[in-house]
């Protein structure tokens, strides 16, 4: 795989905290944001809360685990998933 993950956590104003940083070649392409339970059915499953160039997607998508984000993230940038 193409991209590096960080953990950190956000102060998104709410219980969702546990985030990863995104990095390909480098650059920071996206923050992740696992979704809490407050979120009811969506509750463990990823939301793009900032995507970078290419990743950029004011939809906010949601992820159902974080290798489907990862998918894609790389299908944005262009590459293959691994």
């Amino acid at each position: 795989m193409n991209l590096r993950l960080q953990p950190v956590q956000v102060a998104t104003g709410s219980d969702d905290q546990e985030s990863q940083l995104v990095f390909h070649d480098g650059y920071l392409v996206a923050i992740l944001v696992r979704l809490s339970d407050q979120h009811e059915a969506n509750a463990g499953k990823w939301f793009l809360e900032a995507g970078f160039g290419p990743v950029s997607d004011f939809s906010g998508p949601v992820f159902s685990d974080i290798d489907a984000a990862q998918s894609w993230i790389l299908g944005k940038l262009g590459l293959p998933f691994a």
